[in-house]
């Protein structure tokens, strides 16, 4: 609706909205996203959004124009708006009329307060956001070729904001796992960074880096020329282990894609059989750089079949479901099995009659996990391409996800989702540009 005003007429009104620079942008913006998402997301639900009945599309535009933007709280957002009437009309907000106003309406009664802008970004339904963040993956594999054959894993670290991660503020038991800090609740404790220091003796001593606050975990791809893109992300407190993002980012990956990645990269951190698992089973490799645990290995056969402490190789018996959850091979002492040698080990096993015992994990992930050729071409080509997260991560910080200033675990997710859309409406119009140059030839001239 565009009103009219004892200064400016609709016909006025609507030309300043087509000529206004800042209305323009975000229309182009805008543009990039698939607004059906919420179409449907509505029809779902009939129920009526937000008190002052304004269109879930017009909070989720003002959202995304304060990370845009680059405004940390909220009442930048709303203030900035304020001084732009034009682009309150532009994000779809249901106007309070007021002819005796400039632009035909009242721009503070129209905008929600500050309390209720926080409030909506808190009750915002996360599967939307995600889906919202999905569409933008599926328009970039229709601008990009080959988008998501490599999908890299990392999580980055964010701050709580609350006065424990403030070193001047004073806070008894600053580092108590057990004592919640009032400011948010749902923030936790962790391990930012473990490193060893030298003491004058000679030793070293384990010094961890400790926050409170969240882990934000993002699959990422790049596509040469085209630069990187955000296929999936996934906010859980800070004292889960990198590990565990993986399953559900993935998941988010194959949904996005309606395909499987056939290779994926991660840091030592995700060295896991189960992170190695879906590209072993579609002809890929897991490029994960190996993490022994302090844990000494005799090695393994090309097929997987582990040696024995003599370097021996052992004798498989029979498989089983291990209380781990993946299914194990048990490999007993050639010297035994399947029958009685003449030879002799001086190993303690052997000894004792039953000779040395191992359960392996015999699932495809877990036996490339051990026998990958990490020195191999085709693994430092694909762990090459974990440098996207490192890069999607600096573009992420720019635009505030490290230092969220809100209060609560499902702000932040929310706004971490909303950051990684804006990232990828940014790849999408590079995209779409870099396209538009490639299908443009020069005039012949004659």
């Amino acid at each position: 609706m565009i009103p009219a005003s004892a200064l400016f007429d609709q016909s006025t009104l609507a030309a300043l909205l087509e000529i206004d620079p800042l209305v323009a942008d975000y229309r182009a913006f805008f543009a990039q996203l698939d607004w059906s998402v919420v179409q449907r997301w509505h029809a779902q639900r009939s129920a009526c959004c937000g008190s002052h009945g304004h269109p879930l599309s017009a909070y989720l535009k003002a959202f995304l124009v304060r990370i845009k933007e680059g405004f940390r709280y909220t009442t930048q957002l709303r203030a900035f708006l304020v001084k732009h009437p034009l682009l309150v009309m532009e994000l779809g907000f249901q106007l309070v009329l007021d002819a005796s106003q400039p632009y035909g309406f009242d721009v503070e009664a129209t905008l929600p307060t500050r309390f209720w802008l926080g409030e909506k970004l808190r009750q915002l339904d996360h599967e939307l956001l995600t889906e919202l963040l999905a569409s933008t993956v599926r328009a970039l594999q229709d601008e990009i070729p080959g988008l998501g054959e490599t999908v890299a894993f990392d999580v980055k670290h964010l701050y709580a904001w609350i006065k424990h991660n403030n070193e001047r503020a004073y806070v008894p038991d600053r580092y108590d796992k057990t004592q919640r800090p009032a400011g948010d609740p749902d923030c936790r404790l962790g391990v930012k960074r473990s490193t060893n220091q030298e003491q004058p003796d000679g030793s070293t001593e384990e010094k961890k880096e400790l926050l409170w606050g969240y882990g934000s975990g993002v699959a990422a791809a790049t596509v040469a020329e085209y630069g990187d893109v955000v296929l999936a992300e996934y906010t859980q407190p800070f004292n889960e282990g990198d590990v565990t993002y993986f399953r559900p980012l993935y998941q988010q990956v194959v949904g996005a894609l309606n395909q499987y990645p056939t290779h994926v990269t991660a840091d030592a951190a995700f060295d896991a059989w189960y992170v190695y698992e879906p590209a072993a089973r579609h002809d890929g490799i897991g490029a994960v750089p190996l993490n022994q645990h302090s844990h000494t290995s005799a090695g393994r056969a090309p097929d997987g079949t582990p040696y024995c402490e003599k370097g021996l190789l052992m004798q498989p018996t029979y498989q089983f479901d291990h209380t781990y959850g993946y299914r194990a091979q048990r490999f007993r002492c050639p010297l035994l099995c399947p029958e009685a040698t003449a030879a002799t080990c001086d190993h303690e096993q052997f000894a004792k009659g039953k000779g040395c015992v191992k359960d392996v994990n015999w699932e495809p992930g877990g036996i490339q996990r051990v026998t990958l050729d990490r020195q191999g071409p085709l693994y430092h080509a694909v762990y090459t391409q974990r440098t996207c997260c490192e890069r999607i991560n600096s573009q992420a910080k720019e635009l505030g996800i490290e230092h969220p200033k809100v209060h609560n675990g499902r702000s932040v997710a929310h706004l971490n989702t909303l950051i990684y859309v804006v990232i990828n409406v940014r790849a999408l119009q590079r995209a779409k540009s870099i396209n538009a140059g490639l299908l443009s030839f020069p005039r012949r001239i004659r």
